[in-house]
């Protein structure tokens, strides 16, 4: 089985990244190959300061390191570093219609909220169409909000197959049921777009700001109260053991017990829980030549595959 994933370099990574999207990467590693890349082409759609992203591609190889891929079992690259990627979106343009892009949610949704319509967003689902066909792929983890673009990818592959012969395989979603969506500090989906994001790598005082900033409703401390409607909990859950989640739900539901305790306790888990983590990550950032290396590798054997597909592709087309 061959997984493939990739998340972009805008921004430090947070909770929902990490429970969305990178513990499933690590988690899936020892079922069969995993490809994982740091999706910086897309990047550019939303970051446009070079020494940013280039700061941002580092924290999230540092940040996937970290939290325990392993470059033996998964081949770990930027997606920058392999070209034919550029190509293939091409070969899958002109079989690509235009309004299965201009129905695409995510572009309709950030055209309403004020960005650009440029043709790098409009064409995102086509360089992802690229992304995961590449490697032929067998499976996708994708989060709810991003599995249209994995059905973009898998009417793609099937029109090109169709068109010009047997050459994609084509792709399932993995979407795991246990995966909640992880809010952010406002009761929102954790999001960079939102501003509600607790980052896992930054400095112990600014998590714990982050935490103590949660919005709670005004519930009296002496009063009992909905765990299921507190986002303190919400939170803690998804990491805490379930012994300390009942606890805490227990204590929230009896009274004298405030949301400002609740958050005390949250930070205590998330700074246990992520404890190895942080150690494991200073190491990293104090060798860059390792991580560098390991991308270097990763590139290698990603376009040792790339280039398969992408010939094959191109002799279909008649292009070779």
């Amino acid at each position: 089985m061959r997984v493939l994933s990739g998340i972009q370099p805008s921004g430090k990574l947070h909770l929902g990244n990490y429970l969305g999207m990178m513990r499933q990467c690590v988690d899936l590693q020892s079922k069969g190959t995993s490809y994982i890349f740091i999706a910086n082409y897309h990047a550019l759609t939303t970051v446009s300061d070079p020494a940013r992203l280039r700061q941002d591609t580092v924290d999230v190889a540092l940040d996937f390191l970290a939290c325990g891929l392993d470059p033996e079992k998964t081949v770990f690259f930027r997606q920058s570093d392999v070209p034919e990627v550029q190509e293939l979106t091409w070969l899958l343009s002109v079989v690509c219609p235009m309004p299965m892009l201009e129905l695409a949610h995510s572009y309709k949704d950030k055209v309403a909220r004020g960005k650009e319509a440029t043709l790098g967003l409009f064409a995102y689902p086509a360089l992802m169409a690229a992304d995961i066909l590449l490697y032929q792929s067998d499976i996708v983890p994708v989060g709810k909000d991003q599995k249209q673009h994995l059905e973009i990818t898998r009417e793609l592959a099937g029109k090109f197959n169709r068109k010009f012969g047997e050459v994609f395989k084509i792709p399932e979603p993995y979407i795991p049921e246990a995966v909640a969506i992880v809010p952010g500090t406002d009761g929102q989906k954790m999001s960079k777009s939102y501003g509600n994001t607790i980052e896992i790598s930054a400095p112990l005082k600014q998590i714990k700001n982050s935490i103590m900033g949660i919005v709670t409703d005004s519930t009296p401390l002496e009063e009992p109260k909905d765990p299921d409607a507190c986002t303190v909990y919400k939170l803690h859950k998804l990491i805490a053991s379930p012994e300390s989640a009942d606890e805490m739900a227990a204590k929230l539901r009896a009274g004298n017990y405030g949301y400002g305790h609740a958050k005390k306790e949250f930070y205590e888990t998330f700074v246990a829980y992520f404890a190895e983590f942080r150690e494991r990550r200073a190491a990293l950032e104090s060798d860059p030549a390792r991580v560098e290396s390991i991308l270097q590798d990763g590139a290698t054997r990603a376009r040792a595959e790339a280039l398969k597909t992408l010939r094959a592709a191109r002799k279909a087309v008649g292009l070779e």
